[in-house]
């Protein structure tokens, strides 16, 4: 049996919008991350995921390596 939970909505209208009234904006040294998302052909990532497995990394830490000794 689902367990059903009732809202009202105008009392989360109310807080949303006092919430985005009083809201503080915190700066931080942390970097907001965004996704990449690419198409390789099968062959290379089936070698990127093994190579991966075999020194115990992953293939996001991998790719953001390369890409940061590219970049940086």
């Amino acid at each position: 049996m689902a367990k059903k939970i009732s809202f009202k909505t105008k009392d989360i209208k109310k807080n949303a919008d006092d919430w985005v009234e009083k809201r503080e904006i915190k700066t931080s040294s942390i970097e907001i991350n965004k996704r990449l998302t690419i198409d390789i052909p099968e062959s290379l990532h089936k070698k990127i995921k093994s190579t991966c497995a075999l020194n115990g990394t992953s293939i996001a830490d991998e790719i953001r390596n390369l890409l940061k000794s590219k970049f940086q």
